[in-house]
Order: C-alpha cells, then sequence, then structure tokens
C-alpha cells in the first residue's frame, strides 16, 4: 500500500483538497490499482467485491476529467446505487463545480429535465431511464468521453443486456470504458471484447471471493421455526442487523413481525418509491431503524458502514447474491458476521455457495427457540394489502363493484326484476 496515501497516484491538487477535507486518506486496494489508469484514460475492468471502494476507484478519474471538460456516463442497476454514487461524487465534485444529473425510475421527470437542461458534467443512472429519455430525445450521448458500467454483473443479471447494449451503440466510439464487476462471468468477457480496447484488467480478489473480514454460520432450520430463530438472533446481537428475503411479500412480513416485537424495522424492495426506499435506507444509516429486510434487488445498494449483522432469512436465488449480500457488512475495513436460514431440503444450496466461495459454512446447532407467536396478518394482493371484505346490503352505501372489478367471493348486488 502506497504510504503517502492518495498522493502519488496522478490526482490533481484540488480533488486532493477535497478527499483529506472528507478524511479519505488510504486508498483502498481498488483504488490504488485503477485510479491511476484512469487517469491516464486507458480502459479498466475492475474485479472486486463489494464493500472495497470501487465508487471512488472510478469517481476520482471521471471527476478529473470532467475538470477537463470531458462528459461522463455512469450506468448502473438499481436506484439505490445511483443515488449512493450521486453522493459521492456531489460531495468530491460538487464543490469543485462538477454537476451531476440523476436518471432513474420513480422519480420525477421533470426534475430530471431541469437537471439535464443545467448541462451536467457527468449523468448517472439505470438503464431503463436513460433509454426512456433517449427515446424521448431528452437526453444526448454524443459528447461522452468517460463510460463506467458499474456492478455489469448484476445489470446482466437483472436483463439489462439489451439497454446496456444500446448505451455503448450509441455513445462514441472514441472514449474511455471502465467496467466494474464483482464477478465475470461470460456475458461480461463478452461484453469486454465487443466494445472495449486493450482494457488494463485489476483484480483485488477471485470472482466470488467474500471478505475474509465477514464470519459466517449456518442454522439448519424448518420454515415455520424460521421467525423464532430470527428472535431469538435478535435477542443476541445489539447492532444494526439486515435481513435478506427472496420475496417482497416475505420482506413486509417480517418487517411487520419485528414491529409487533418492538424492534424498529423498515423494509426496501421494489414495491417501495423512490422516496419510500430512501427514507428507510437513510432511517437504517442513522438509526432510526435497527433492522432492514431487503429483497436482493437492494443488495448492492446498501452502502452502510458499521452494520453488524446480516442475516439470510431465505437463502439466495443464486450463490453469486450470497457473496453480495454478506458483503454489506465488513465494510471498508470493519468486521462483520452473517447467518444463514437453511431449510432441511437447501444442503445443495448451501454446498454450492461453499464451492463458489471456497469455505465451508460452519454449521451451528439451533439453539432454544422463545414460543411461537402470532404473526401479523398481512392481506396479499397485487397493490398491497386489500381492505377487510363487507357484504354489500342497504345499509352500504359503496357503489358494488363491476363484473370488470368484482372479487371472488364478492356477494353479487340485488338486481329488480323488470318483469
Amino acid at each position: 500500500m502506497n504510504n503517502s496515501g492518495f498522493y502519488g497516484l496522478g490526482i490533481g491538487p484540488n480533488i486532493l483538497a477535497a478527499l483529506d477535507k472528507h478524511h479519505f486518506t488510504t486508498p483502498t486496494p481498488i483504488q490504488e490499482k485503477a485510479i491511476p489508469p484512469g487517469i491516464e484514460g486507458k480502459d479498466v475492468i475492475g474485479l472486486a467485491q463489494t464493500g472495497t471502494g470501487k465508487t471512488l476507484a472510478f469517481g476520482i478519474p471521471m471527476i478529473q476529467a470532467a475538470l477537463q471538460g470531458k462528459q461522463g456516463l455512469v450506468v448502473l442497476p438499481t436506484r439505490e446505487l445511483a443515488l449512493q454514487v450521486r453522493e459521492t461524487f456531489q460531495k468530491i465534485g460538487g464543490p469543485l463545480g462538477v454537476r451531476t444529473a440523476l436518471l432513474v425510475g420513480g422519480e420525477s421527470m421533470h426534475r430530471q429535465l431541469q437537471e439535464l437542461r443545467a448541462n451536467p458534467a457527468i449523468v448517472i443512472g439505470t438503464p431503463g431511464r436513460m433509454i426512456d429519455h433517449l427515446e424521448q430525445r431528452t437526453l444526448s450521448l454524443n459528447k461522452v468521453s468517460v463510460l463506467v458500467l458499474d456492478e455489469a454483473d448484476r445489470m446482466l443479471d437483472m436483463g439489462f443486456a439489451p439497454q446496456i447494449k444500446r448505451l455503448l451503440i450509441t455513445v462514441p466510439k472514441e472514449r474511455q470504458t471502465m467496467l466494474f464487476s464483482a464477478t465475470m462471468p461470460k456475458d461480461i468477457v463478452s461484453l469486454a471484447h465487443s466494445y472495449m480496447k486493450l482494457p488494463t484488467r485489476i483484480e483485488i480478489a477471485p470472482p466470488g471471493t467474500a471478505s475474509t473480514k465477514v464470519t459466517q454460520e449456518v442454522f439448519f432450520v424448518t420454515k415455520p421455526d424460521k421467525s423464532r430463530l430470527l428472535e431469538k438472533v435478535l435477542a443476541d446481537y445489539h447492532g444494526s442487523v439486515l435481513v435478506f428475503t427472496r420475496t417482497k411479500f416475505g420482506a413486509k412480513k417480517i418487517a411487520a413481525a419485528l414491529r409487533s416485537l418492538g424492534h424498529t424495522s423498515a423494509e426496501l424492495h421494489s414495491n417501495k418509491s423512490l422516496s419510500q426506499r430512501r427514507e428507510a435506507l437513510e432511517g437504517f444509516r442513522n438509526g432510526k431503524y435497527r433492522v432492514l429486510v431487503a429483497t436482493d434487488i437492494a443488495a448492492r445498494g446498501i452502502d452502510v458502514k458499521g452494520i453488524e449483522l446480516v442475516v439470510n432469512f431465505d437463502l439466495p436465488s443464486t450463490p453469486d447474491d450470497y457473496v453480495h449480500r454478506i458483503g454489506r457488512t465488513a465494510r471498508a475495513g470493519a468486521g462483520g458476521h452473517a447467518i444463514s436460514f437453511a431449510e432441511p431440503n437447501q444442503k445443495r444450496d448451501i454446498y454450492d455457495i461453499e464451492r463458489l466461495i471456497r469455505v465451508a459454512l460452519p454449521q451451528s446447532k439451533l439453539p432454544p427457540l422463545p414460543p411461537a407467536r402470532a404473526m401479523p396478518e398481512i392481506a396479499r394482493g397485487p397493490r398491497g394489502p386489500l381492505p377487510p371484505r363487507r357484504p354489500y346490503g342497504a345499509h352500504d352505501t359503496r357503489r358494488p363493484p363491476s363484473p370488470r372489478n368484482r372479487r371472488p367471493g364478492d356477494r353479487q348486488p340485488f338486481r329488480r326484476s323488470s318483469r
């Protein structure tokens, strides 16, 4: 590691002063290796696990390029991740006059148009919303000199390949491209060969490597006992806890159950609006919520220091997602712990995770569990909880549902015979 910190990496004095002001004193390995070629204008492929400081690894070269009059574009998989990258750019580049625009779904198009009209030096956003702006001709990429694809593997997993390819075709061929990813599947290799020029490859840890600062364990538990085990775990740990589920309804149900037990908790998933997701994440950061219950769509968008424990209430759908989930703890060199709840028929899933991370997960004996409690009832519906049903009758002034909107079980309205 460079003993002079960020000095000696080719960073301009103004940016160094901004880094010092915000107490960024020692570069992480990915920053130390990626910043010099990034500043030199070379194409870069950065492979590093989550929580290693990738944002500044591409952010510093982009801000320096922006100060030289070059336009930048950052593409990310989720709104949360885009918001956090934007915050970092504003922190370091904002005082230097580097304007940014944030283009993500769930936000006002009017506000985004205002930011685009202000001629931003760097545009940050998600693929879908960027394509929306391109189709409405409110976004031009003709002058982009620096393109960053962050969490590229996640974007492909989420089905954004067509949008990414369209963006790559739209931006000028003469550009610098920096691609950052935690894993290196074949699709990423193909992307690099097709759209990058002799990229410098920087690999901090082999793909699928979990942070050595995270201690891990697994409990084999039946599905009905998972909630009781979570209650026991939350009693044994006292810091902030991030709980992962596989479904949005599961996240809603667990968050409600934890609140009924007296825990401050919030949920984070794609059914929440951007303002709700931002409030949940900020509340988790500042201690308003001790527990955050999230789905995998948010796994890589949660950059919160000091998370003591990650709980996989449900095992993830892929081993790669396991690495990203537990990477939410032990960030920036700190320690952390991860606990997974596996059902008896999920031994194969545990084996697949162990094979990826090349570590055997310690299996812990199930502790005595608290007594079973009644879970809060949450009605399941396409647009959230359904209102309680009431029979239609003479005392009910509501209009009966039309045949189109009638639900199974609704009483047919009384019709007087015309005869």
